[in-house]
């Protein structure tokens, strides 16, 4: 009789660990970043039909990076926990907060059972307050770990080296526009340290905008709006050009 094959806790958790990061990597990187205005998302994502963003409730977001399947199950559980919460107590009893230890728990509980793989999937949650101070960003990695975040987060791909450039630039008070613009270069740039060319139309975008009359702050910006914001970025970079000329 063959002696069962010993594999200790510490060294299953590690390679549980690492499947679901290289899972995560394979992924298009995304960006979160706060601008004066609000939260703003940027992804390359070619599909017009599967969604890196979406909307959970009235002034919260959720964006994920991995595995579609997985990560949209989720969502849609958000969604049920969100609607459920603000109809049974109060919207306002909706937080980003408690809709990450949500998430927090189901990808714990997930990682940890050896009775089937852990999710491929990185998660951010936002929510915009009245005021730049309200806004609130969490990031969950595939072990249920919460992480809050300030100012900029990325997640999927490259995530290290992105966020390591959004540190450096990232500024408060950005407009819109110049927020667009620092997202996209930073997922322009190649894990050897060229940059590429990523058109409008690979880029999905939305915010959380805390200007908006109406109860939910959450909009996708495409098409022609895309394009202005795009152009403004242009052109403010050859006027900064002229004048230093």
């Amino acid at each position: 009789m063959s002696t069962p094959f010993y594999v200790s806790p510490q060294q299953a958790m590690a390679d549980r660990a690492e499947y679901a990061r290289k899972g995560i990597a394979r992924g298009r990187s995304l960006v979160v970043i706060q601008y004066a205005d609000g939260i703003v998302f940027v992804g390359e994502n070619p599909s017009r039909a599967l969604h890196k963003f979406s909307e959970i409730y009235d002034r919260i977001g959720f964006a994920a990076a991995g595995k579609y399947n997985e990560y949209e199950n989720l969502r849609i559980g958000g969604v049920r926990y969100a609607d459920l919460r603000g109809y049974t107590y109060d919207r306002d009893d909706v937080t980003a907060r408690g809709l990450a230890n949500v998430y927090a728990q189901t990808l714990g509980t997930i990682f940890s059972s050896a009775g089937e793989k852990p999710y491929e999937v990185e998660l951010v949650v936002a929510e915009v307050g009245a005021t730049p101070d309200g806004d609130q960003i969490y990031r969950l990695p595939h072990d249920g770990s919460i992480v809050d975040e300030h100012g900029s987060v990325a997640v999927g791909g490259n995530a290290e080296q992105i966020s390591s450039y959004l540190d450096q630039r990232h500024q408060e008070g950005m407009s819109l526009a110049e927020a667009l613009k620092l997202a996209v270069q930073a997922l322009s740039r190649d894990t050897n340290g060229t940059e590429r060319e990523i058109p409008a139309e690979r880029l999905e975008v939305a915010v959380l905008d805390r200007t908006r009359p109406q109860s939910r702050k959450f909009k996708r910006i495409v098409g022609r709006q895309l394009g202005r914001l795009l152009e403004i970025d242009g052109a403010a970079t050859e006027a900064e050009s002229s004048d230093e000329e």
